[in-house]
């Protein structure tokens, strides 16, 4: 008797599910695998196409070594510039008033707005032979369009809003009173930015750090505007692979585009880790601001 009402108590809590859920998970898987999973694949089944020895031939190779060092180069400088860029950033909105600051958020999402392509053009306008400033860098022999700083610059320009935009929520939510109370026990604001604000917000900037990577690797419209496609010096991995594949190389084209990919599955699970301990260090927060209320 005791197992019946049970059974029916267990009923009555998990109530039976429409077969409407059913169809939308399994569109859902459908999708997914059309969209997602099978091209992933295809690009797999033709980088290994004429086995292991073609494909590391194919990323070994002169030129694809090039282009894997210029794209950790370009990522290399532009991420630690930005998560500076976005510290600083962040600090200033979310602790402070001023005039303009309505203005300078909604700058922060301009790389969003305006296309990769476009972002290749303005630095090609701003510093190409065409431009105001060409007779002088030419003088002082600097190079930047078609050179390593200009893919750097394009580089910096699309991946800058990715690690402000991950810290500007979350130090919003946890105001300023923890530095106030710092600074009337007479901490300095260097003391306060190591022993306060940055373990608070480590996870965040984590996060945004491994965005901003993931962003600066795979990036392709800007760059390929302001490198001028010169094989062996000014191209990226994903430059290289447009290069291959246009010249009907296919199975080295996909063999690189494994490596790239390959570099993104280690960014993607580094995001999965980082982003759960985000989640653990705002509930624990959330729960906190609950308990001193």
């Amino acid at each position: 008797m005791d197992q019946i009402i049970s059974t029916s108590a267990s009923v009555q809590i998990s109530p039976r599910r429409p077969a409407t859920f059913y169809v939308l998970i399994v569109l859902a898987w459908i999708v997914f695998f059309m969209v997602l999973v099978l091209p992933l694949l295809m690009v797999v089944t033709e980088g290994l196409h004429n086995g292991l020895g073609a494909f590391w031939e194919a990323i070994s190779e002169p030129d694809a070594v090039s282009a894997l060092k210029l794209t950790l180069l370009a990522t290399a400088i532009a991420v630690p510039l930005n998560m500076i860029f976005g510290l600083c950033l962040a600090w200033c909105v979310t602790k402070f008033e001023f005039w303009g600051k309505t203005l300078l958020l909604a700058l922060i999402d301009l790389p969003f707005s305006v296309s990769p392509v476009v972002t290749g053009l303005m630095y090609v306008l701003l510093f190409g032979a065409q431009s105001k400033l060409y007779p002088f860098l030419v003088e002082h022999n600097l190079e930047i369009v078609y050179a390593v700083p200009g893919i750097v610059l394009a580089t910096l320009f699309v991946t800058l809003p990715y690690i402000a935009r991950e810290l500007i929520p979350l130090m919003e939510q946890q105001g300023s009173q923890e530095e106030e109370a710092a600074r009337l026990l007479g901490a300095n604001g260097w003391r306060m930015f190591w022993h306060i604000t940055l373990p608070n917000v480590k996870w965040a900037l984590i996060y945004g750090v491994v965005l901003c990577t993931a962003r600066a690797m795979g990036e392709f419209g800007a760059v390929s505007v302001v490198s001028g496609h010169i094989r062996g010096l000014t191209n990226t991995l994903p430059l290289h692979i447009e290069i291959l594949y246009n010249e009907y190389n296919i199975v080295a084209a996909f063999s690189v585009a494994i490596l790239l990919l390959l570099m993104s599955l280690v960014v993607l699970l580094l995001r999965q880790w980082s982003e759960s301990r985000l989640i653990k260090q705002v509930e624990q927060q959330q729960e906190l601001a609950k308990n001193e209320h």
